[in-house]
C-alpha cells in the first residue's frame, strides 16, 4: 500500500510539475495583457524556463523523465500495472487517444520551450537586483 501511495504522489507530483510549465506560460501571456507585475517575478520566471529546458533536453537525447521512473518503479513493487514510455505521451494517448512517433512530442517540447525562451524577451523578469514592482521597460 506504502507503494502505491508514493506512486500516486508521484503522479501528482508529476501533474503539478506539468501544469505549472503549461499554465505558467499562459499566466506570463496573460500577465503581460493585464500587466500584472508578479510574472515578471524572477524566481518564478527562472524556475519556468528551467524547467521547460528539463523537459526540451529529455526529449531530445531520449531519456524518461525521473518522475516517471520512479512512479513506474514503485508500481512495479507494489505489483500495480506500469505504462511504456514518457508520461507525457502515456498520458495523452490515454486521454486523447492520440499515437504519434516520438519524434512529435520533441517537436511539440521544442516548439513550446521556444515559445517561452520568446517570452522571455517579450514579457521581460525583473532584474533579481530589483526590489518592489518596478517593471521594466519593454
Amino acid at each position: 500500500m506504502l507503494y502505491i501511495f508514493a506512486a500516486e504522489t508521484l503522479l501528482f507530483t508529476h501533474v503539478i510539475f506539468v501544469g505549472f510549465v503549461i499554465f505558467g506560460l499562459l499566466l506570463i501571456l496573460t500577465g503581460k495583457l493585464f500587466s500584472w507585475s508578479w510574472v515578471r517575478n524572477p524566481w518564478f520566471r527562472v524556475a519556468h524556463i528551467t524547467s521547460l529546458a528539463v523537459v526540451v533536453f529529455q526529449s531530445w537525447f531520449g531519456v524518461i523523465c525521473p518522475l516517471t521512473s520512479w512512479e513506474m518503479a514503485l508500481r512495479s513493487k507494489a505489483g500495480d500495472a506500469v505504462y511504456a514510455g514518457s508520461f507525457v505521451s502515456h498520458w495523452l494517448t490515454e486521454v486523447l487517444y492520440y499515437q504519434a512517433p516520438e519524434w512529435v512530442f520533441i517537436v511539440c517540447y521544442t516548439t513550446f520551450g521556444l515559445l517561452v525562451l520568446a517570452c522571455w524577451f517579450w514579457v521581460r523578469p525583473r532584474s533579481f537586483t530589483t526590489r518592489g514592482n518596478h517593471v521594466p521597460p519593454n
